[in-house]
């Protein structure tokens, strides 16, 4: 087989295009830097489609590829009936709305959590419907993510993968449709919401105006796609519930094949799988690879080699990661990142190891609380995946297995993953995996190094739950 596919995968700092065969060999790629949006509050839709379309023109030229799929972060465009964008979209952060769905009080909100497969009420779509000053009501046709609004504009068809519809809280994930009663109980217009449709289904073909701008083929079929952490994931997973699937980026995102909904762990997140009738528990932890981002902006830059010699522990130096709150598993949105145990001897490596340190101190609480047996793999890929001693040390912190990906980019393999299995070109995520991964090279813990930091992971969740309660009290937050 020598048919191609392209995959776009839409970061908070850049837009990726890339067309790949069923070999997965990488035929050509371009990389545009958003010109907005870098932050996850707010973000300009137009601005978004235009870096879109750049992205796919770079790629555009070649022989005709079989299908496009889009991966991207969540958030909400509302649209008018020209698919205009109205007003300013959220990104993943947007809390707008939130205060009006807590007004409808406890008894409604756990209903609607317990069918949204949510521990707690977060922005999205249906928020954003409650708060007047989010979208005016009157000119808004249809709420969509920022992926289902980029496929509509390229093919003209209002839908929603069932995965970007859970992080709505809208629809009920495990009939993968929309929550209809209760949305009539809050007075929500069930029509804003689109039809639901499977990440793997062709919903579309490139409209010529959209291949006029892109230089793609028009009628072009186009798979629905998802949201970028679970489209990740969904490669790493394929079909094994075996394993728990790390994809490290400025959050961890985690997430373990379910057969039951209901066996969801405490504090998880159920979301629908790319793969039909299965689903996946887990969530973003909150900033992780961002935290050592930012203070590798504070000290510089520091050899690898230099942070493996810091012994387990970072001789007392202990760094809180939650700058903009804790998600998977704890929630707590409110918690705020520290230094604790700061002494004139500890340098530039001793601050970036702790950050390292605790990246993985906060992976170490959501893969436990997705497997409390502490046996499973963790199949690892992202940004942090491309160092060998981050590798190390997060197998040594988490007592497990790390089965490393050698390929890091699985966000755009796994839209391309989408397209393959859309296009029916394969139909075996499995083999996939395979193909566009390759092996995954096991690395184990060092038993005497995993020992300590099984103690150290005790103390640091301590510190961590009493720090965060001290601050609470010592702010009223």
């Amino acid at each position: 087989m020598n048919a191609h596919v392209i995959a776009v995968d839409v970061g908070t700092s850049a837009v990726r295009a890339a067309v790949l065969d069923t070999a997965g060999r990488l035929l050509a790629h371009e990389r545009v830097p958003r010109a907005s949006g870098l932050g996850g509050d707010t973000f300009d839709a137009d601005t978004l489609e235009q870096d879109v379309r750049a992205a796919l023109r770079g790629v555009s030229g070649g022989p005709t590829p079989a299908a496009l799929a889009i991966a991207a972060h969540i958030g909400t465009v509302a649209v008018d009936a020209g698919l205009r964008p109205v007003g300013r979209s959220g990104g993943w952060a947007d809390s707008r709305g939130i205060r009006q769905l807590t007004a409808l009080g406890d008894a409604w909100a756990g209903r609607l959590l317990a069918a949204a497969g949510r521990p707690c009420l977060a922005g999205g779509a249906l928020a954003c419907l409650m708060d007047p000053d989010a979208v005016d009501a009157e000119e808004v046709h249809a709420v969509l993510s920022p992926k289902d609004f980029l496929v509509a504009r390229l093919t003209g068809r209002l839908t929603a993968d069932t995965i970007s519809a859970a992080y709505t809280l809208a629809s009920d994930v495990r009939r993968r449709a929309w929550n209809v009663d209760l949305l009539h109980e809050a007075k929500v217009d069930v029509t804003l919401l689109p039809p639901q449709s499977e990440p793997t289904s062709v919903v579309g073909t490139l409209t010529q105006e959209a291949a006029a701008v892109t230089g793609l083929p028009t009628g072009l079929p186009v798979v629905s796609g998802g949201p970028d952490g679970s489209v990740g994931i969904g490669l790493l997973l394929g079909g094994s519930e075996d394993i728990i699937a790390d994809v490290a980026g400025t959050t961890d995102v985690v997430g373990r094949l379910l057969h039951d909904p209901d066996a969801l762990p405490d504090g998880a997140v159920l979301n629908p799988s790319v793969l039909p009738g299965r689903f996946v528990a887990g969530g973003a932890t909150g900033l992780t690879g961002g935290a050592v981002a930012h203070w590798r902006s504070l000290v510089g830059t520091v050899e690898d080699g230099r942070l493996a010699e810091v012994p387990p522990g970072v001789d007392g130096l202990i760094i809180l990661p939650s700058m903009t709150g804790a998600r998977f598993p704890d929630w707590r949105p409110d918690a705020r990142g520290a230094v604790l145990g700061q002494r004139p001897e500890h340098d530039a490596a001793h601050l970036l190891r702790a950050a390292q340190e605790a990246a993985a101190h906060t992976l170490r609480d959501a893969v436990d609380r997705l497997d409390p047996s502490g046996e499973l793999p963790v199949a690892f890929a992202g940004g942090s995946s491309r160092s060998a001693q981050v590798a190390q040390l997060r197998a040594d912190v988490l007592g497990r297995p790390l089965l490393l990906s050698p390929e890091p980019d699985v966000t755009l393999l796994g839209a391309a993953a989408l397209a393959l299995l859309g296009s029916g070109e394969i139909s075996d995520l499995d083999a996939l995996r395979s193909c566009l991964i390759g092996t995954l090279r096991r690395v184990d813990p060092d038993e005497a190094r995993a020992a300590r930091y099984g103690e150290l992971h005790t103390r640091w969740r301590t510190l961590k739950d009493t720090t965060d309660a001290a601050y609470a009290a010592a702010t009223g937050l």
